[in-house]
């Protein structure tokens, strides 16, 4: 495979505007390399799409300004409204697990401020991005706009039910943990689709590669991985005698 370097990212409106203090002085683009060498490729990430994607997203822009001198730690992000963005080593293994094409039409669950959502524009044909809370859908749609991520669609909406307006779609990506995968997305399935989520809590939690073929679902386990849940997706508790 040849090596990869971070790509020298074109000045865009908006990417330096209202940094101060630390965050002015830090060299992001230093940063993002050390993110990709030190917590991402150590952790099995082979994928030439996916690491060059990782390079090229500026994850400084999805956070507040406060935490733009911290956005590269090896840690999750508080987004707001109980929301994170997602810790680079699982989430990078999450995307190589889905294989994803420039063919792929992809659901993303969960937009919150649109990082992910960046990810997914440079790895597929197009994204379709559910969120619930107002907000976040808000601040996702101007950032995504401002650095020209324009194969992203941002909708509002409840997470749980998809977009099945948009269906079928080759890729669901579920971003963050949940229960259980709701039938509602399974239906939102083209055959041969795939779906990946991190199923359960906590570090017991699984990475699920799901596999729609002729109205079957296959499901697999891949790794254990510990991120933030995302809300709305808990199973209904059953009436015990």
């Amino acid at each position: 495979m040849a090596d990869l370097k971070a790509p020298r990212l074109a000045s865009k409106d908006g990417l330096n505007k209202g940094r101060t203090g630390t965050a002015k002085m830090m060299d992001f683009e230093a940063a993002r390399t050390k993110m990709v060498e030190n917590q991402i490729r150590t952790t099995d990430v082979t994928s030439h799409s996916v690491l060059q994607a990782f390079f090229s997203v500026p994850r400084e822009e999805f956070v507040s300004a406060k935490l733009k001198p911290l956005a590269y730690i090896d840690d999750d992000l508080e987004i707001g409204a109980g929301r994170y963005l997602m810790e680079a080593s699982p989430l990078a293994k999450l995307l190589q697990l889905a294989q994803i094409t420039k063919d792929d039409l992809v659901l993303e669950i969960g937009c919150g401020t649109g990082y992910v959502s960046a990810l997914l524009s440079l790895l597929s044909g197009s994204v379709v991005s559910v969120e619930s809370d107002e907000a976040l859908s808000g601040q996702a749609i101007e950032k995504l706009s401002a650095l020209g991520y324009d194969n992203v669609a941002v909708v509002p909406g409840e997470m749980e039910k998809g977009c099945p307006a948009e269906a079928p779609f080759d890729l669901i990506f579920v971003n963050g943990a949940i229960e259980e995968v709701p039938p509602a997305l399974i239906e939102q399935l083209r055959d041969g689709g795939r779906l990946i989520a991190v199923v359960g809590y906590g570090n017991a939690a699984q990475a699920k590669r799901l596999v729609k073929e002729r109205g079957f679902v296959s499901e697999s386990d891949h790794f254990n991985a510990s991120v933030k849940p995302l809300p709305g997706f808990r199973r209904e508790k059953s009436f015990v005698f």
